[in-house]
């Protein structure tokens, strides 16, 4: 797979203007290759976060070509926002989860669990491991919907789980995190970790027309 970070900061006067723009990126949904993508509004903040999932790096070049452009032209983003950062990598890790695929689990969740985790040089292959073999695991059996590690830079992964509600999220960083931090050692790894538990806008939401 392939995936697709994008940061942007809106004009608070041009939050409604966005988040209707936001909505005509449902055109996008008979786009082959489109697994789904989510996204809303961080607490406190004019400031939107978004990820987009593509079965792999071919499916989203072929819709930059084709359809991006005036897609964007057609939710008017240019318009609304100020600044905006955006990130795209491979998918090296998927985390299945109570969900039985990525779309249902982008279907059933109202909050999204994102980590951009900046690694110390030569940390990567240890830090994969430790999210395949603790993390992926320990957040599945907290009631993970799925989730996905994407590789957006040579040290820099993004790490998103998806959830059914901000109480499950919570029962698991309450009941289930204080005894997997210790074993994971998150220092040795990771240089800086910037973390938003973001609330979904369910009109935001784009699934495939037809299942992958």
């Amino acid at each position: 797979m392939w995936g697709k970070w994008i940061d942007c900061r809106v004009r608070p006067a041009a939050r409604e203007a966005f988040a209707a723009g936001q909505r005509r990126w449902s055109a996008i949904s008979d786009q082959p290759g489109l697994v789904g993508q989510t996204g809303g509004w961080t607490p406190g903040a004019d400031r939107a976060l978004l990820l987009a999932l593509w079965a792999d790096e071919a499916a989203y070049t072929r819709f930059m070509g084709e359809r991006h452009d005036h897609t964007a032209a057609l939710a008017g983003r240019h318009h609304a926002h100020t600044a905006i950062e955006v990130a795209t990598g491979p998918v090296v890790l998927t985390m299945p989860g109570a969900a039985p695929s990525l779309p249902d689990a982008l279907n059933r969740a109202t909050v999204l669990r994102a980590a951009d985790c900046r690694l110390h040089p030569g940390r990567a292959d240890h830090f994969l491991d430790v999210q395949r073999r603790l993390w992926a695991p320990g957040m599945a059996a907290a009631g993970m919907l799925g989730g996905a590690v994407t590789r957006l830079a040579a040290d820099r992964y993004l790490v998103t789980s998806l959830w059914t509600t901000p109480a499950a999220h919570h029962a698991y960083t309450t009941h289930h995190l204080p005894a997997l931090l210790p074993r994971a050692a998150v220092p040795t790894d990771v240089h800086t970790l910037t973390g938003q538990l973001l609330p979904l806008e369910p009109s935001w939401l784009v699934l495939p027309a037809r299942p992958l």
